[in-house]
């Protein structure tokens, strides 16, 4: 075992020296994981150590106070410190990619806005994967270009412009979250996309509220100055909510809310290096969040009934009362959602100061959900007409199948996601018995096979074609 140790010790050595002697990489203090750009010169101590300054007089501080624990249990005296007991602990390379004075011109260099296309030119972008949420794709269009429209002014340092985030709230399934996953395909910034149901209070088990920041350095590449220019998406940010009528302490609630309000108004916060745990033997670097662009979305269930219980106190006795079953059937009712709303479903009204920007997605109706079955570049309809197509197959749908399925997606509840469901269940059969037969020239999906009323309508290659000659000629 020792000799393995000793190949592994040599093997480390061996990169540090590569390391060092290219001159690309800078050291990373093994205590504070910080690098010596940020840390200053490193002390250079036995097995490759690199320690800064800082650490190395706290170390000394400590030991010269001779009650330290952890020494009196390794059995050394208080006044001495044995550095062979580091040699079982020795890191891997404690090196950090050093900028190159190109790449430092290029980070300092002032933000173009002409990089990012106009509103209009976004949504229009947005209309051809987004069925719908017309005033949603408006508000993330304006937003966004105004938001590096901020950038840009702040090199003038004439006037400051507050930051704008946004908080949405929809149903499931209407679309949040791939409304933000397609703008990250389209403009050309670093955007981390992530959810709030892994966060908790620092300290406990999960993520700390500083791993939302790694995913966006790890989308812009490690490289600092761009991401401190992203867009951080926080999905299932109801999942934060003060929790109601609870003893225990709420680690993944309430105090999440709190931790995330630095990173929403803007501050410095060390993050680490290609990890997402600060415990992790990982560097650290700093990150001003200050011009990065929160985009916070949730469901947010049973929020109607508190709408509709606010709405509700205006009812009263007369000829032009409002009925308190006025509100019962309305199929938009977070339309009309409120700040104080919000307060009242657990979120608190320092978090929700930092989100100036408030606005609901629609529910998904019949006519919506037969667009997103076959008008986006991607609808679904289509990339089954692609996979059969691969085996020469025509694949279609009539009017009365897509009503079907549309129909059955709005009794599920759960918005779009219902349709591959569907889809999937009844396309079975059928991508399973086409392989069987090279003949089969077309399938056509009616509305009776969907309701199990019936099977799909399938036509051979020669009659296919001696219909389509036909249908030429006239």
């Amino acid at each position: 075992m020792s000799n393995m140790n000793d190949n592994d010790k040599d093997k480390n050595i061996n990169i540090e020296e590569k390391h060092e002697h290219k001159g690309d990489y800078e050291d990373i203090c093994y205590i504070c994981r910080r690098p010596e750009s940020k840390a200053g010169k490193m002390i250079k101590i036995p097995q490759n150590i690199s320690i800064c300054a800082d650490c190395m007089q706290k170390t000394f501080d400590t030991i010269n106070k001779g009650d330290n624990p952890y020494m009196q249990m390794m059995g050394m005296p208080p006044n001495m410190i044995n550095l062979s007991n580091l040699q079982n602990e020795i890191p891997k390379t404690q090196k950090i990619k050093r900028k190159s004075k190109e790449e430092e011109q290029v980070a300092q260099e002032p933000f173009e806005r002409k990089k990012v296309p106009s509103p209009h030119i976004i949504k229009g972008q947005l209309d051809d994967f987004v069925i719908g949420q017309d005033h949603a794709k408006k508000v993330i269009s304006v937003a966004v270009y105004n938001h590096y429209k901020r950038i840009s002014s702040l090199k003038d340092g004439s006037y400051d412009i507050e930051k704008s985030n946004m908080l949405m709230v929809g149903p499931t399934g209407s679309g949040k979250t791939y409304l933000v996953k397609t703008l990250a395909k389209l403009l050309d910034v670093p955007l981390a996309i992530t959810d709030a149901t892994s966060l908790t209070e620092a300290g406990y088990i999960g993520d700390d509220v500083e791993s939302v920041l790694s995913k966006l350095l790890q989308a812009a590449d490690n490289d600092v100055e761009k991401a401190q220019r992203g867009i951080v998406f926080i999905d299932e940010i109801d999942k934060i909510a003060k929790k109601r009528n609870t003893n225990s302490r709420d680690v993944s609630g309430e105090s999440v809310q709190q931790g995330l309000l630095k990173l929403l108004e803007g501050s410095d916060v060390e993050v680490p290096v290609g990890a997402t745990s600060k415990n992790a033997m990982v560097p650290l670097t700093t990150m001003n969040t200050s011009n990065i662009l929160f985009i916070c979305g949730g469901a947010f269930p049973d929020l109607d009934k508190i709408i509709k219980a606010r709405l509700n106190k205006q009812s009263s006795i007369g000829f032009k009362a409002d009925l308190k079953d006025k509100y019962d059937e309305e199929p938009n009712l977070l339309q009309k959602v409120t700040v104080e709303d919000l307060r009242e479903y657990g979120m608190i009204p320092e978090f929700l100061g930092r989100l100036p920007i408030l606005f609901s997605l629609e529910g998904l109706t019949k006519e919506m959900l037969i667009k997103v079955l076959k008008e986006p570049k991607n609808a679904i309809l289509k990339q089954y007409q692609r996979l059969l197509l691969l085996d020469e197959v025509d694949l279609q749908f009539d009017d009365e199948a897509l009503e079907a399925i549309a129909e059955k997606a709005l009794d599920k509840k759960t918005g779009a996601r219902a349709l591959r469901a569907i889809i999937e269940e009844f396309m079975l059969d059928v991508m399973y018995e086409i392989p069987k037969d090279e003949n089969i020239g077309r399938v056509l999906i009616t509305r009776e096979y969907i309701e199990g009323k019936g099977v799909p309508v399938i036509e051979m290659r020669g009659s296919l074609k001696t219909k389509l000659i036909t249908e030429a000629q006239i």
